[in-house]
Parts: structure tokens; C-alpha cells; sequence
């Protein structure tokens, strides 16, 4: 028998097995922060899945007292796909990493958005490679110097937010592993949305790549760091003093200083709108990179469209109605057979 969903607790979602992962790792938050908001979305433990590739990341599963996988290197979206088509009902999770999801499984991360399977991706982006010892991933900042690029790297990086938007992705959000409430606040609006969920999480590496979002998890720096989304808020950052907004003029963002008291009406600064049926906007605010422009951290894109799970479940009702439930002994012993001796 499932535990009530208004029962269960932190734990029910907690398996037995010992947390493996470097001290500091900013993967014990988003762990934590998974296990604190499954038991409010009404689900219970055998109603959830989660799936992983290879790396550090990828341990997830099994500290998931769920179904979970742990599969291999960049196939997890595939093998998603798969449960969720197989299990409607069934709430699956995909978390991969910069160099799992963008490297080797970038060709099927683009195919699990573009079909808009209803699935919750969590990229944890820590801009390195922290299974293999600190080789540069595809989101190495340009010059970065790692073990595997020691005259820095050379390679232009991928920006995952924008990746995503460019497979059409439905719901695209950034959270940064050290903000619990506003991890949770992600977490529950992924569960929300029917359809493919992509969520950027920054996450420290504090071995191979410490401190690369410094700004973003220091509570005093990401005030002027950061542009916190909110719908149907003006894009405005910034202490007392140093205010700032976002202008979109002709799809390109600019940042506009505002005095204290000025009137944002009149400064013609953007409002924040992640319902826009385009992706153009989004785009826009994922453009939006440091130092130039405070990094945008929320929601930047949430809108409907038809899920390939349930497209598929469509279908399958149509032939069955059309066609009749069918039979598998005749189906495999229809048409032409031979035996084998």
C-alpha cells in the first residue's frame, strides 16, 4: 500500500545508502532541496523515477529512495523517454551534468526537449569535468586553464539556457545551488508544468573548479550580480545606490542605470513576461552574461504545448479503437515466419 502523499515526509524520500561526494560539493544542497520538496507535490515514492547518466551528478538515483537508473554516459534523456511513453504516470526526473548532457548526450537532450516528453531535466553546470579529475566541459569559460587545456581553453562554450530554447523548450529555468527556497520555489513550478522541464542549476565544484560562481552564491555579491525574475516585474537589480534595469530594444538586451527614485515607468525597462508564446524574449535574457549584465536567475520561459507522451497515448487509443486491443502471439506469427533449427 502507497503512504499518503500528506504523510510522508523528508525521509520517505531519503534512501540508506551514504552520500558519496567531495566535502563541499554543491551537490549535498540540490540533494537536499529534492528531498524536501517531493514530499509536498503530492507524489509518493513509488510514483517517481530518476534517471542519471555518468558523473558526479549521476550518483543521484541511488540517494533517491525511488525508482531510479543510472545509466550511461549522455543516454538518459533516451531511457526517460522511454519510462515516461511506457508510464504516463509516472513523474520522471533526468539529472545530468554540463559534460554528461551537453557532450556526449547533447544529440539526445535536444531530442527529448524538442518533443516536449513530460520530464524534469536538472543540468547541475559547474563548468568542469569533476568525475574524471578536472578536464574543461563544453560550458568552460573560453581560456579557462584545466589539466586538459593548460594554456586555457579555446573552445567557444555552450550556453545550456540557450540550448534549450533553441530545441523549443517549454519551461526553462536557472536556480543556484546555494539558494534553498528559491531551488524548492523551481522545483515545484517544474513539477507543475505538463510538458519537458530544464532547469540550469549553478553548482560549485569545490576540487576542480572552486568558486566559479562566487559571485552568484556570496548572498552580498549577488544583489548586483543577479537579476531575480519575476513575472510581471520589471527587470531591476541592484543595491541602494546602484541600481540598474533591463532594456530590450530590437531583441538586444542594454543595462540602463537608475537613480534612487527614478521612475521605472518612465525608463521604458523591460517587464518580465515568461509566458511569450516566441522564445525570442528568453533568448534575450539568456544572452545575458557577466560582467556585462547581472545574470538572470528564475523562470525565463513557461508556456504550453502539446506533450510527445500524450500525443502518444492519443494514438495508441485511436489504433486500439479502430483496430481492437490486438493480440501478440498473432501479431508475432502473422506474415511471413520461419523456424530455425
Amino acid at each position: 500500500m502507497a503512504t499518503p502523499a500528506a504523510q510522508l515526509t523528508r525521509k520517505d524520500f531519503t534512501s540508506d545508502q551514504t552520500v558519496r561526494w567531495c566535502p563541499g560539493c554543491g551537490d549535498y544542497s540540490i540533494l537536499a532541496n529534492i528531498q524536501r520538496v517531493m514530499p509536498e507535490l503530492g507524489l509518493s515514492p513509488e510514483k517517481v523515477v530518476f534517471v542519471s547518466g555518468i558523473g558526479c551528478s549521476s550518483r543521484f538515483p541511488y540517494y533517491m529512495d525511488t525508482y531510479g537508473f543510472h545509466t550511461i554516459h549522455g543516454r538518459a534523456p533516451a531511457f526517460a523517454t522511454g519510462i515516461k511513453a511506457s508510464n504516463p504516470d509516472l513523474s520522471v526526473w533526468v539529472v545530468t551534468g554540463d559534460g554528461d548532457g551537453l557532450a556526449i548526450g547533447g544529440n539526445h537532450l535536444l531530442h527529448i526537449i524538442r518533443r516536449n516528453v513530460d520530464v524534469n531535466i536538472l543540468l547541475f553546470n559547474n563548468r568542469v569535468y569533476g568525475l574524471t579529475k578536472g578536464q574543461y566541459s563544453p560550458t568552460s569559460r573560453v581560456g579557462m586553464k584545466t589539466k586538459s587545456t593548460p594554456l586555457g581553453s579555446i573552445d567557444h562554450p555552450i550556453d545550456p539556457l540557450s540550448f534549450a530554447l533553441g530545441a523549443a523548450a517549454t519551461f526553462v529555468a536557472r536556480t543556484v545551488d546555494v539558494d534553498a527556497e528559491h531551488m524548492q520555489y523551481v522545483f515545484r513550478r517544474a513539477q507543475e508544468h505538463r510538458g519537458t522541464s530544464f532547469i540550469e542549476i549553478l553548482q560549485n565544484c569545490p576540487v576542480f573548479n572552486d568558486k566559479e560562481w562566487d559571485e552568484l552564491e556570496d548572498k552580498k555579491q549577488r544583489v548586483d550580480a543577479g537579476l531575480r525574475l519575476q513575472h510581471g516585474q520589471p527587470l531591476v537589480t541592484g543595491s541602494e545606490g546602484r541600481r540598474r534595469g533591463i532594456r530590450i530594444d530590437s531583441g538586444v538586451p542594454a543595462v540602463i542605470d537608475l537613480a534612487d527614485g527614478a521612475d521605472i515607468s518612465t525608463a521604458d525597462i523591460a517587464v518580465h513576461n515568461e509566458n511569450h508564446h516566441s522564445p525570442a524574449y528568453a533568448f534575450a535574457l539568456a544572452s545575458m552574461e557577466r560582467p556585462n549584465f547581472p545574470l538572470p536567475i528564475g523562470v525565463f520561459r513557461a508556456v504550453e504545448s502539446a506533450t510527445y507522451d500524450g500525443m502518444l497515448e492519443q494514438q495508441m487509443e485511436q489504433a486500439m479503437e479502430l483496430r481492437g486491443a490486438g493480440d501478440l502471439r498473432n501479431l508475432l506469427h502473422s506474415g511471413e515466419t520461419w523456424t530455425v533449427k
